[in-house]
């Protein structure tokens, strides 16, 4: 039976189904009463909807609350172990590897570093390392969990690059700066990968990612909109709109911060990241005689080098060369942040990435003065520059959040084994539903 809109029985219901789990993974627990006006739906379709998802094992009772003199009313909420994901984090110094189950609680990690030769840097990055090194991980985690892959609602992964679809890859990842000239990921991980084909890939842009988590679960949550930029070895952004949307993400790293400047890993001159990556970062204490310890990783680096510019021992003399770079370091990622205020007027502007997390500890409010003085002044002040809260497992729960919000836009129903869509209809298929 189709609507006068065009719509069918099967969707209204599934948008039902995905109005009640949306409040209830949000608001949750809470009451078939609170339901109702919560989701728009009658108290009829409200109790369709919940005896379905009661009796297909994704929803639960848990508890109840007194009534304004009527009997108690049961709370209801998510079944934690209804179903589970892997989000997957290909970062530039290690690879991720997180299961989480239905309420994003983690049941098991593995880590795989990513080990750097000063002769051949991208050599870390080669991409049967990299997809071995997740297949790994995600036997890793399953195996330690005890979980079987038909709970699996999907894999996400988030990775350096822009990443394109093709209809015979899936997922194809140009990483310009670490060496990935159109790589179809997806297809190398199914393959590689023991998972069933119905199980979906969910691959995107890390910073994507990142802004996914913050605006979900972290200091992004209540804003309308908002940019966020993860620092890292390099430097990128997501920008977002729609607070359940999965955001945009930009290659703010490449903007142009000074011509004929410092060449970027990218292959041009004068890019933010040339000046504000860690890799970079560091490169430039080197070159300024600064000494960073022989053989350290690219963390343990700029923790030393934040180490030498702000010693915790106030007699200590800081090191002149790691905190001149680093003050110089503080005005380009002003100027960076003023962009981003006069192009988009975003409400907050949240900072995360393993890089990030060190370098805003330091000197965020220094950051901030000099955001002011390269933006316009009217959207500078009203918006909020902050750091993300999600920590350094932002990208992995972020990955882990893209299947998720598909099952749910399916109303709760597993995709079948053929190609996904290129993002879930999340926030859409809510608005229509409300709209109609």
């Amino acid at each position: 039976m189709t609507t006068r809109n065009g719509r069918t029985v099967r969707d209204l219901r599934r948008e039902n189904r995905t109005a009640v789990l949306q409040r209830l993974y949000f608001d949750g627990p809470t009451s078939r009463f609170s339901l109702g006006p919560a989701t728009g739906l009658s108290s009829g379709s409200v109790s369709n909807v919940v005896a379905e998802l009661v009796a297909e094992g994704l929803v639960e009772e848990a508890g109840s609350v007194d009534s304004a003199g009527g009997r108690p009313r049961t709370l209801l909420r998510i079944t934690p172990g209804s179903g589970c994901m892997i989000g997957v984090d290909v970062g530039e110094t290690r690879v991720r590897i997180e299961l989480f189950d239905l309420t994003l609680t983690e049941l098991a990690r593995a880590e795989r570093p990513l080990t750097v030769d000063a002769a051949h840097p991208h050599d870390r990055y080669e991409v049967g390392l990299v997809v071995g090194l997740v297949r790994e991980g995600i036997a890793e985690v399953l195996r330690t969990a005890g979980v079987a892959t038909e709970r699996l609602l999907g894999v996400g992964v988030g990775v350096p690059g822009i990443v394109a679809r093709t209809a015979e890859d899936g997922a194809v990842v140009h990483g310009q700066t670490i060496g990935w000239d159109a790589v179809p990921l997806e297809r190398l991980l199914r393959e590689a990968v023991e998972l069933p084909a119905s199980v979906p890939y969910w691959i995107d842009n890390g910073a994507k990612t990142l802004g996914q988590a913050e605006m979900w679960f972290g200091a992004g949550r209540g804003a309308r909109s908002a940019v966020v930029v993860l620092f890292g070895s390099g430097v990128g952004a997501c920008v977002v709109t729609d607070p359940l949307g999965p955001g945009r993400a930009l290659e703010w790293g490449h903007l142009t911060v000074r011509v004929r400047g410092r060449r970027c890993r990218c292959g041009s001159r004068g890019c933010l990241e040339a000046y504000a990556g860690a890799e970079a970062l560091l490169e430039r204490w080197r070159e300024a005689g600064g000494a960073a310890p022989a053989g350290a990783d690219e963390e343990t680096a700029l923790t030393a080098m934040l180490a030498a510019a702000y010693p915790a021992d106030a007699e200590r003399t800081p090191d002149a060369a790691a905190l001149a770079v680093l003050e110089e370091t503080a005005e380009y990622l002003g100027a960076g942040f003023g962009d981003l205020v006069n192009l988009f007027q975003p409400e907050r502007i949240l900072v995360g990435g393993w890089a990030g997390l060190q370098l805003g500890a330091r000197f965020l409010e220094t950051v901030k003065e000099h955001a002011k003085e390269y933006a316009l002044a009217y959207p500078a002040a009203r918006v909020r520059i902050e750091m993300g809260t999600l920590g350094p497992d932002a990208v992995t729960v972020g990955a882990a959040i893209l299947p998720l919000a598909d099952f749910f836009a399916r109303g709760g129903r597993r995709p079948e084994a053929e190609p996904v869509e290129e993002q879930p209809a999340w926030a859409s298929t809510v608005r229509e539903r409300e709209a109609h």
